[in-house]
């Protein structure tokens, strides 16, 4: 578009007033202002704009015709300014996380319950797949936050951590005592036991492979599952031991539903948290939930659920 907006919103006023004085009263400027504005757009336009009577100005055949398109384009203009503020007002925008399934049900949950509460307004999408495809996602900026370990090489990722997480083997009483009787290798469960991890693709299960080898532990039976979710229910009835997270299943060990099973070498703690690219300018969104979990650190961590 040549001309000058300022051009267009003169002539929408002259038409809807129907007069060059009570036009100039509504924008605030002088009638000759008015009268050189219309001139120079029916000069660009090659066409005559308006015509006198008695009463003021009205539209000719080509105003008519230019003023249809001038007003679906200064109703669009309202439109999109009102829907502005209207995003301001409730701080409506959108949120694309990622995070793997086990972390979205334990320590993603209770941080949106929260976060919904004071930003109802956000739309929030979630991507649920592994930590390293998430770790992907993210730097591909194809999602705004991921709720992950702590990668070892970030590269221009940005990570808040949420705190530390310990993985541990569990089982039932009832599973172990019924071992000890079918093998002759009281002291070797890992080498006799169903040994329960998460599938390869998962995050903590490479970190538990790189455990077992590095400690040359043996492993003779194993049972891949897709969720902690079924880690913990299969090892609660039984079905052998399993890796979980200890933070998940405080409720199980406590009761003695669970027992954890002594390890040679404690395997080390992880941190999880937040991690968002440090090179990116992010939305309006994504930095009231920075801010929020910054201000909620280990919430999750507090509020984790338990298993009935």
């Amino acid at each position: 578009m040549e001309q000058n907006l300022s051009l267009y919103r003169v002539f929408y006023t002259v038409a809807n007033t129907g007069n060059i004085s009570k036009a100039a009263e509504q924008l605030f400027i002088s009638q000759p202002a008015i009268s050189k504005s219309i001139r120079k757009l029916e000069q660009s336009l090659d066409v005559t704009l308006f015509s006198r009577n008695s009463r003021g100005v009205q539209l000719t055949e080509e105003g008519e015709i230019l003023y249809t398109y001038v007003q679906k384009a200064f109703f669009s203009l309202q439109t999109g300014e009102s829907r502005i503020k209207k995003i301001n007002e409730l701080g409506i925008g959108h949120l694309h996380i990622g995070v793997s399934t086990t972390l979205c049900k334990f320590m993603l949950l209770p941080y949106l319950q929260e976060f919904i509460k004071t930003h109802p307004h956000i739309k929030i999408t979630i991507e649920c797949q592994s930590t390293n495809h998430t770790l992907q996602l993210l730097k591909e900026n194809k999602i705004d936050v991921g709720l992950i370990g702590e990668p070892e090489r970030p590269h221009h990722v940005h990570f808040d951590s949420l705190g530390e997480i310990e993985d541990i083997f569990v089982s039932t009483k009832t599973y172990l005592n019924n071992l000890s009787l079918r093998t002759n290798h009281k002291d070797d469960i890992f080498r006799n036991a169903t040994l329960m991890l998460l599938d390869k693709e998962n995050m903590t299960r490479q970190y538990i492979d790189d455990y077992l080898a590095a400690h040359r532990i043996e492993t003779n039976n194993l049972l891949e599952v897709s969720t902690m979710d079924l880690l913990i229910e299969f090892s609660k009835i039984s079905l052998g031991v399993a890796c979980v997270i200890r933070q998940f299943v405080e409720k199980e060990l406590a009761e003695g539903e669970l027992v954890e099973i002594p390890l040679p070498f404690p395997i080390h703690r992880r941190n999880i948290g937040f991690a968002y690219l440090d090179n990116l300018q992010q939305t309006t969104a994504v930095r009231e939930f920075i801010e929020f979990y910054n201000t909620k650190q280990g919430l999750a961590l507090n509020k984790l659920p338990v298993h009935s």
